[in-house]
C-alpha cells in the first residue's frame, strides 16, 4: 500500500467532521432579525411561510461546499458535515431542501428546538464547529471542541464555484498555543522576541485549531499533484515578523503540516493579504482582525485568552 493510500484509509476511518449551524451555512439574517425583534413565534411563522423558498448562501457555505467536493464518489468520505441547529424539527424542512438544492452531501443533523447544542457537539465527534451564535461557540470550546464564531456574509463576497479550497489561519492562540502571546503580554515585545529566538527550533504546543490543521494537512497531502500543488491550500497569516518567524516554520515542520504560504505581516492589515491569497475562510483569535478581514473573506473568531481591544504581538 502506498503512502497516499495509507493517508486515504486513515482519513476515511476518522474523517474530518465539521458541525455547522443553519445560520452559518445559510443567509438567514432577515429571519434572525425577526426572531430578535418579534420573538420565536413570528420567526417560526416566517420560516413556515418560506418553507419551499431556497435559502441564500451564508458565510460558511463556500468552504463547506469546497471541502465536501473533495470526497470521492462511491467511497467513504474524507469530510463529513453535520447540521447543528436550535431550530425545531418542524423547521428542518427548509434547511434540508436548500441543502438538496445546492447539491451538498450533508445528510445528518440535530435540531434542538432552542435547546443547547453543547451536548451534541461531542456526541457527533465534531473536529470543528462553526456558528453565528457566540454562546454556542463558547459552549463548544468549554466542551473541548475547536470552534469559531462567524459573522454574517459580506455583501462584497462573490461566490465562485471551483474544486480548490484555501484556508488561512492566524498562528498564536489559533493553531499554536497562547504561550508565546502570554510572554509578550506579561513581559513586552523584546522579551517575546528573545524567547522566540532562543526557542526557534522548539516546536510550539497545539492551539484550539491545531488538531483541525493536522487533519486538514492529511487532506492536503492526498490531493497533492506531481508538481507539489494541492487542491487544499493552507496559509498562515500572522502578526509575527522576521524577529519571530523561525519558530513558526520549525513548528509546522515538526508537526508534518507544512503551509503552502506564510505571511509575517507585523502591523500590516491582514485583509489585503487574505484577499491576495484568495482565502475561502480565515480564523483569528483577535476580533479586530476578524472584523477587518470579514469584508473580503468569510472570517471566524476563535475564542482566546485576549481582550478584543488588546493588541497581541505587534511587530
Amino acid at each position: 500500500m502506498t503512502e497516499i493510500q495509507d493517508l486515504k484509509q486513515k482519513l476515511r476511518s476518522s474523517p474530518l467532521r465539521i458541525g455547522i449551524s443553519t445560520r452559518a451555512l445559510f443567509d438567514l439574517e432577515e429571519e434572525h432579525g425577526v426572531f430578535r425583534s418579534r420573538g420565536v413565534q413570528a420567526y417560526a411563522q416566517m420560516q413556515r411561510e418560506r418553507e419551499s423558498t431556497i435559502v441564500g448562501r451564508g458565510s460558511g457555505f463556500e468552504v463547506i461546499e469546497r471541502l465536501l467536493k473533495l470526497n470521492e464518489t462511491g467511497e467513504k468520505p474524507y469530510v463529513e458535515v453535520v447540521l447543528l441547529s436550535k431550530n425545531s424539527p418542524d423547521l428542518s424542512l427548509r434547511a434540508f431542501l436548500s441543502i438538496e438544492h445546492y447539491g451538498l452531501t450533508v445528510i445528518t443533523g440535530s435540531f434542538t428546538s432552542g435547546g443547547s447544542l453543547a451536548p451534541f457537539i461531542p456526541a457527533w465527534e465534531i473536529d470543528l464547529f462553526l456558528s453565528n451564535d457566540r454562546s454556542d461557540v463558547q459552549s463548544a470550546v468549554s466542551a473541548g471542541t475547536a470552534a469559531a464564531h462567524l459573522g454574517p456574509i459580506s455583501r462584497n463576497w462573490e461566490y465562485v464555484p471551483a474544486d480548490e479550497v484555501r484556508i488561512a489561519f492566524d498562528g498564536d492562540a489559533v493553531v499554536f498555543s497562547a504561550e508565546s502571546d502570554e510572554i509578550y503580554k506579561t513581559s513586552g515585545l523584546e522579551a517575546f522576541r528573545r524567547h522566540e529566538q532562543d526557542n526557534a527550533t522548539k516546536p510550539m504546543e497545539g492551539g484550539p485549531l491545531g488538531e483541525f490543521l493536522k487533519k486538514l494537512s492529511i487532506l492536503r497531502q492526498i490531493y497533492m499533484n506531481d508538481d507539489g500543488v494541492s487542491k487544499v491550500r493552507i496559509g498562515i497569516v500572522t502578526a509575527r515578523d522576521r524577529h519571530a518567524h523561525a519558530r513558526v516554520v520549525h513548528t509546522l515542520r515538526a508537526w508534518g503540516t507544512p503551509a503552502d504560504e506564510a505571511h509575517f505581516v507585523g502591523t500590516w492589515p491582514k485583509g489585503p493579504i487574505l484577499k491576495a491569497f484568495g482565502a475561502h475562510i480565515f480564523f483569528d483569535d483577535q476580533e479586530k482582525h476578524v472584523l477587518s478581514a470579514a469584508g473580503v473573506v468569510p472570517a471566524g473568531h476563535v475564542p482566546g485568552p485576549h481582550a478584543p481591544e488588546a493588541p497581541v504581538i505587534p511587530a
